[in-house]
Formats: structure tokens, C-alpha cells, sequence
């Protein structure tokens, strides 16, 4: 019964620890990070992704800054039934870079690191069909980064524990792209 105890307090207490460690872009800055971004590659421990991984097109962010600090998405996919488009407000949460998104489930967003022109990386706790999950995403402006980039990735989901076979590199696609790019 002990050991059933100390691990349920250790299984508690390890959730935010894991999160606080996830620091935030410096300075970030909503009005450079706005424009539009394609989601190159993904990481994550939701079963749903996992799932479904092999079977994921590309899909592109449309970003826009609010005056409050937040960010609306615009997230277009494609799905079986043609493109598919979701709007969603990024509430923002303490500092600059670190959102929340009700609507989505998601907990916890931040925006890891970004150099605005070329790449991201975007940090998601969340709750999905009532499980939690940690999803890490590669935006790039076009549908190619750097090796800087895809290294800064891998090094940031082997941190979080994620391994490599909880990875998509996903293949690009010209399908659900928005027809106003908001480029930085």
C-alpha cells in the first residue's frame, strides 16, 4: 500500500515538474511570430496522434496577433471529406509566449523557440478525449527547415521524453493552404 501511495504522489508531482522545465521563446514577440506557418513535423504521446500518424498530410497555421496579447489561429488540414478549416483564439497566459486554448483542450501552449523567419517550435499540454497527452510541433514559414532547426526540435521532444518513434516528419502538401498568406 506504501509503495502504491508514494507512487501516486510521485506520478502527481512529476506533471508539473515536467512542465515548468518547458521554458518560453525571450522576448516573443505576437506581431513577428503572425503570418502564416506550415507544421513540418510532430511529436507526441497522444494515442489519437499515434493512431493516426501514418496518415497525416501537412497542415498550415495562419497566425494574426490580438491587441490582448493572444494569438487567433487559423488551422487548415485536409481530411477525408477535403480541406478542413478551425479557428481558434490562443488565450494568453502570464508571459509573452505561453497561451491556453479552451476550445482545443489544450492546457499549456508555449512557443519554445522561434526565429520568426524561418521556424518554431510550439510546446501543447493537453486533454483529449479525457486523456493527457504532450504534443510538440515544427513550424516552418515554407515547407522546409534547416538541420539547425530540425536538430532544435529533436533535442527539445528527447528532452521531454518523447522518442523517436512518436515522431512525423510530414509529407508536404499543396492541398489546404490558405488563400491569403500572411507572410512576417
Amino acid at each position: 500500500m506504501k509503495v502504491f501511495l508514494l507512487s501516486a504522489i510521485l506520478a502527481l508531482l512529476w506533471v508539473p515538474t515536467a512542465q515548468a522545465e518547458v521554458l518560453l521563446q525571450p522576448d516573443f514577440n505576437a506581431t513577428k511570430f503572425s503570418g502564416l506557418w506550415y507544421v513540418v513535423s510532430m511529436a507526441s504521446d497522444c494515442k489519437v496522434f499515434l493512431g493516426n500518424k501514418n496518415h497525416l498530410p501537412m497542415s498550415t497555421r495562419a497566425i494574426k496577433a490580438t491587441e490582448e496579447g493572444g494569438l487567433h489561429v487559423c488551422m487548415e488540414f485536409l481530411g477525408a471529406d477535403g480541406c478542413n478549416q478551425v479557428d481558434a483564439d490562443y488565450l494568453k497566459v502570464g508571459s509573452e509566449g505561453h497561451f491556453r486554448v479552451p476550445a482545443l483542450g489544450y492546457l499549456d501552449v508555449r512557443v519554445v523557440d522561434t526565429d520568426y523567419s524561418s521556424f518554431a517550435i510550439v510546446y501543447i499540454y493537453k486533454e483529449l478525449e479525457g486523456a493527457l497527452s504532450t504534443m510538440v510541433q515544427l513550424f516552418g514559414r515554407t515547407q522546409d527547415v534547416s538541420l539547425q532547426a530540425l536538430k532544435a526540435f529533436q533535442d527539445f521532444y528527447l528532452m521531454l521524453g518523447l522518442p523517436d518513434d512518436m515522431v512525423l516528419m510530414l509529407p508536404k502538401s499543396d492541398t489546404c493552404i490558405p488563400e491569403s498568406k500572411e507572410k512576417p
